[in-house]
């Protein structure tokens, strides 16, 4: 049915989702010649935007905002902004949306990942998240007045926003359940360390604590614990936003992510997913991932529009791509500049360069030899080199590897 009607007039993509992962797979669709409709939908009624700025430049009044400097008009690209998207029929090639149904050619999933709230504490006030705009806006003042302030979760958005809010003069006190901060995402060994950053930039971290509930101007611990609080800032992480596909055929995992192919196309005919709403297979790690991160929803869309320009009449031929990167992502906290490449999953071999007690250090993770992830804490110069190592596959003399004075890619055996 799809084919006929592309024979019958211009093909029609929709992009559902209009944050970096949806903007990036418009604009890399129109550069790699696709000359059909692109229709790109937002659930917010702002200009598209970058979210990264939002905890840090924008939160703090350093920026106005963070809107991507794009003339869509010029590049043919439609926008609806303030359309929620409540379902889709792909027999029927259709979107459900608060304006109506909106029929596709190809669709294109960019939904991005929604924030995990605490039970019992939704529409509570002075309990906040930090995910959009609009919280950036209701969060600003809260800064200036320079509350106390309790960030629940010590992953990557609660160390940001924690230096936020100690850079406005807050008094910040961050409770995370785990026995240490970043649990769900770095190995104990390399997380241990930066425990350390919080009391040294005047934040009292509480570890293996759970939040029982929150009262006006009070965080409960289970232990009984009371921590007194002018405002919470939940970040206890993400899950993929793709509850509206219930009932649509499109497969999803437990975690909530659509299942897409090494090509990132979903389990349906003409459906494409891409950014942090999406798992996919890497041949690179053996295993599927999944990464809630801004470089992966830079990434994936050149694959998707290289896929979906081959699969049109005027396609290059050939096989299509696959999607299997090095997953990376950074985040500046507490003064630091933190770095990730890799997946440490698997490995057999840790090797440290440098003492996690000083300011520069970097952690590999090796299997079989072989560099598989590595981390490192203001030392630019060797997440640079590793990237490379990463993507080459190569082997470390363990020895020269763990040595910081000489250069990571000088560790290549």
């Amino acid at each position: 049915m799809s084919e006929q009607r592309s024979e019958e007039r211009t093909p029609r993509v929709v992009v559902v989702g209009a944050g970096m992962a949806g903007v990036q797979t418009a604009v890399a669709l129109r550069e790699q010649g696709f000359t059909g409709d692109i229709t790109l939908i937002g659930a917010e009624p702002h200009q598209p935007y970058d979210r990264p700025p939002l905890s840090k430049a924008v939160l703090l009044g350093k920026a106005e905002g963070s809107a991507f400097d794009i003339d869509f008009e010029d590049l043919g690209i439609e926008l609806r902004l303030g359309c929620e998207v409540t379902g889709v029929r792909p027999g029927d090639h259709e979107l459900d949306t608060g304006a109506g149904p909106v029929p596709y050619d190809t669709l294109v999933i960019a939904t991005g990942a929604e924030p995990l709230t605490l039970p019992g504490t939704e529409g509570v006030p002075g309990v906040h998240l930090l995910r959009t705009l609009d919280d950036v806006d209701r969060l600003r003042p809260v800064l200036a007045e320079k509350h106390r302030i309790v960030v629940v979760g010590a992953g990557w958005i609660g160390a940001e926003f924690a230096t936020a809010a100690r850079e406005a003069g807050c008094e910040v006190t961050v409770v995370e359940a785990a026995e240490r901060p970043l649990a769900g995402a770095l190995p104990a060994e390399a997380a241990a360390p930066m425990a350390g950053w919080y009391p040294e930039h005047g934040v009292e971290l509480i570890t293996g604590a759970r939040v029982a509930g929150i009262e006006p101007g009070t965080v409960l611990l289970a232990s009984g614990r009371r921590v007194e609080a002018g405002a919470v800032v939940v970040g206890i992480g993400a899950r993929p936003a793709t509850g509206w596909l219930a009932g649509s055929g499109i497969a999803v995992g437990p975690d909530g992510a659509i299942t897409a192919d090494a090509g990132l196309r979903a389990s349906v005919p003409d459906v494409y997913a891409v950014g942090d709403c999406v798992s996919f297979p890497s041949a690179r790690y053996g295993r599927r991932l999944v990464v809630h991160h801004w470089d992966n929803a830079l990434q994936g869309p050149r694959t998707v529009a290289a896929r979906v320009v081959a699969a049109g009449p005027a396609g290059p031929g050939g096989p299509p791509p696959s999607y299997d990167p090095v997953p990376y992502f950074w985040s500046e906290q507490f003064g630091r500049f933190v770095q990730y490449a890799g997946d440490h999953h698997g490995a057999d071999t840790t090797l440290w360069r440098g003492d996690p007690a000083e300011r520069a250090w970097t952690v590999l993770w090796l299997r079989e030899g072989a560099l598989v992830a590595l981390l490192t804490v203001d030392r630019p110069r060797d997440l640079a080199q590793g990237r490379k190592l990463l993507l080459s596959g190569a082997r470390l003399d363990p020895v020269r590897a763990a040595d910081p004075a000489v250069p990571l890619k000088a560790a290549s055996s």
